[in-house]
């Protein structure tokens, strides 16, 4: 299975959160193909700055110590956005929903505006 994590999960996933099950918990730690999109380091930085979360400051490195793969951002899943219909006007789950659909991935995340898009989810 091909897997894209929502930001929440990734994080949820780092501290052990209860609110994952744990077969998902265990999808996570033995499937080698579960990626994470630059888009979510990218939010997670921008909240920490505001001061709206508080998350590992390290959070690429430790992403990558775990074993998740990296999804940069290319030029065709910003083309893939501009042809999305708003459903959802967070522009990094936008972006996240684009990278799932241009790489054939499917996205884990509990936001029910996210499930809403042609896109295969796995909820989290």
């Amino acid at each position: 299975m091909r897997l894209l994590l929502d930001t929440h999960v990734v994080l949820w996933w780092l501290a052990d959160d209860t609110r994952l099950t744990d077969d998902l918990k265990h999808v996570l730690d033995t499937d080698p193909d579960v990626y994470v999109s630059a888009a979510t380091v990218w939010e997670v930085a921008i909240k920490q700055a505001i001061g709206k979360i508080r998350a590992p400051v390290d959070l690429a490195e430790r992403i990558s110590d775990v074993g998740f793969r990296e999804l940069p951002i290319a030029s065709r899943h910003a083309v893939a956005v501009s042809g999305m219909p708003l459903i959802h006007r967070d522009p990094f789950d936008r972006v996240l929903v684009a990278q799932a659909q241009c790489e054939d991935l499917m996205l884990v995340t509990r936001d029910v505006n996210i499930r809403r898009y042609d896109v295969p989810t796995l909820v989290a």
